[in-house]
């Protein structure tokens, strides 16, 4: 296989931005491997590769800009209406060196996310929308019948189009580092997406962070490159490193999970980054035959960020990969948000995950108080540190004063640094109260309200949860996640991230409710025996019991719903308050027990 050497980065005093960082990789690297894509056309392949090079991804970007400048003006939006592949690469590149501002999306036809792709839509009101020959037909449908833009461009960006369309004579556009390069919309789990403004500075200099906490020279991803840590870290990244990226479209990591493994051993001093729940999946579904010929150590480093970091995720994938040269170091939590472009901490592949098992009763007070080693099991909880913020400031305050707390002590994250965005487009009362916070007694401003709750403890960031999701029952603080890992326990669930904890109005105050995905084979007969013999036949009664023994905690109703059911964002993540809401609509009236 063919090695490459990590070049060294491209002095930003020359280049601030994304398309000028491109031109000098083309000159200096021209023929060097840029971007691959692998492709897995069936559930038997083994994957086929294609390749740019930089020079070649500088003219597909070049021929991007041409067509795209003959529709639109600098400082217009251009949405992404492309799968995943080298054309969204060159697509995004080329809006960026147009002058205009891209908005990563999705195929129209992506099942699930028409209402998010038409709130975009009337959002952003883009001059066009970049296709490619798969997707060209279903786009137009979908812009003249559904969304009303009947009349907006298509660009047509496939790899496989002749250059005839750039001049090589076009203007290039160096973009000055404060222009707005690209919206990234965020999820939109508590109400109609929001697009954050990141530029040509936020990017680039969130790109060196990453580079920072992770000197890999080499990028392996399923990453969507819609979502904000699919764009950094497999287009961005490696632009501003100059070292190459292998792409894989996250449906052929969702098939066959040790496809994913396969690429990052393939490759020597690896990055790659994913959800929690993409760690956990591989443990479920990667047979131990199929990968008994894997290497992997030669990493450099697994990012683990964008959810919930559990330590039984890491620990088990650890455990479940020791035997191809995996070590626990190379597991690297990281905490970031789109707001800030997309990392803010992590301790790099400096050493083990660092976790802190401490008192759940503290915890539910606002304090991170440590446990002794022989603790009883069901008094404790154990948090993953983030590590700690690199060329950025975090702050841990008071939600409602704005005054910076101690360590130890659980508050809202504020985050200030270059990388952070302008503010949400269109929005500018949102964006005053998110991204202009004040600490209070100091004056200091702007920073961003996160929205997550954490701690300092021995110097690194702990996230202890989301504000908004927070059950405030009795006086005591109880973190939706921890008991949805209970609920998921008790149902012996074989995978996570399929319940919802929540609160709604009750008679004598707040009530909570769990609504849970049932397995497609029920419960695990003996499990459900085995709790029967303690508790009675009731799934309800298991899990009631459950809840309320581990975490003092009344489940006033279970919901079980079918496989499938549970709202989730197009990141992939539970959306607590959309199922809450149907939850009040009565959508899950027939599973409530």
């Amino acid at each position: 296989m063919q090695q490459h050497r990590s070049m060294p980065a491209p002095d930003l005093a020359a280049a601030q931005s994304l398309p000028g960082l491109l031109r000098d990789l083309a000159a200096r690297h021209a023929h060097q491997r840029a971007f691959t894509f692998v492709d897995y056309p069936d559930l038997r392949s083994d994957g086929r590769s294609h390749t740019l090079t930089w020079a070649q991804l500088h003219d597909r970007a070049r021929a991007v800009a041409a067509q795209v400048r003959a529709v639109a003006r600098p400082g217009d939006r251009a949405v992404l209406l492309m799968p995943q592949g080298l054309d969204y690469v060159a697509g995004f590149l080329g809006c960026l060196a147009a002058g205009v501002v891209a908005v990563p999306l999705f195929p129209t036809n992506q099942p699930g996310h028409a209402n998010r792709v038409a709130a975009v839509l009337e959002d952003c009101e883009p001059a066009c929308a970049l296709v490619t020959e798969s997707t060209a037909a279903a786009a137009r449908t979908y812009l003249d019948e559904d969304a009303g833009y009947g009349r907006l461009p298509l660009v047509q960006v496939d790899v496989s189009q002749p250059l005839t369309s750039a001049d090589p004579e076009t203007e290039w556009i160096d973009p000055s580092p404060g222009d707005v390069a690209y919206l990234q919309y965020t999820s939109g789990s508590t109400r109609s997406p929001a697009g954050v403004m990141i530029t040509h500075e936020n990017v680039v200099r969130n790109a060196r962070q990453v580079l920072t906490a992770f000197p890999g020279s080499t990028v392996v991803s399923w990453l969507p490159l819609f979502h904000d840590m699919g764009l950094v870290v497999n287009i961005c990244m490696p632009v501003v490193g100059g070292f190459p990226s292998v792409l894989m479209d996250p449906v052929a990591f969702l098939a066959r999970p040790e496809r994913w493994l396969r690429l990052i051993g393939a490759h020597p001093n690896v990055f790659a980054a994913a959800p929690n729940f993409a760690y956990d999946y591989c443990v479920a579904k990667v047979r131990p035959e199929a990968v008994a010929d894997l290497r992997l150590d030669q990493v450099h480093a697994l990012g683990n960020g964008a959810e919930p970091i559990r330590p039984r995720t890491l620990r088990a994938f650890a455990a479940a990969f020791a035997g191809t040269g995996l070590r626990p170091e190379m597991l690297c939590p990281s905490y970031g948000l789109a707001e800030a472009t997309v990392f803010v901490a992590s301790d790099g592949a400096k050493s083990a995950p660092y976790e802190v098992t401490c008192h759940r009763a503290a915890l539910a007070e606002g304090r991170i108080v440590p446990a002794a080693a022989d603790a009883d099991e069901a008094s404790v909880t154990t948090l993953v540190a983030c590590g700690k913020p690199v060329d950025q400031e975090i702050r841990i305050v008071e939600p409602g004063t704005r005054r910076i707390l101690p360590d130890g002590a659980v508050g809202e994250i504020l985050v200030r640094g270059a990388n952070v965005g302008l503010g949400y487009w269109k929005r500018a009362e949102q964006s005053a109260e998110v991204f202009g916070a004040v600490l209070a007694g100091t004056g200091e401003q702007p920073w961003l309200r996160t929205g997550d709750l954490g701690a300092i403890h021995d110097g690194r960031l702990l996230v202890t949860g989301r504000l908004k999701d927070l059950l405030i029952i009795d006086g005591r603080n109880h973190y939706p996640q921890d008991v949805e890992e209970t609920v998921h326990a008790a149902l012996e669930a074989d995978r996570r991230e399929r319940a919802a904890v929540f609160a709604v109005p009750g008679a004598e105050g707040e009530s909570v409710v769990a609504v849970a995905e049932r397995r497609r084979d029920r419960m695990k007969k003996e499990a459900l025996a085995a709790a029967s013999a303690e508790i009675g036949s009731s799934v309800d009664h298991i899990v009631r019991a459950r809840v309320a023994g581990t975490h003092g905690l009344r489940l006033d109703q279970l919901v079980l719903v079918p496989p499938g059911t549970i709202p989730r964002t197009s990141s992939g993540k539970v959306s607590r308050s959309a199922c809450r809401a149907a939850y009040l609509r009565g959508d899950y009236a027939e599973g409530r027990r």
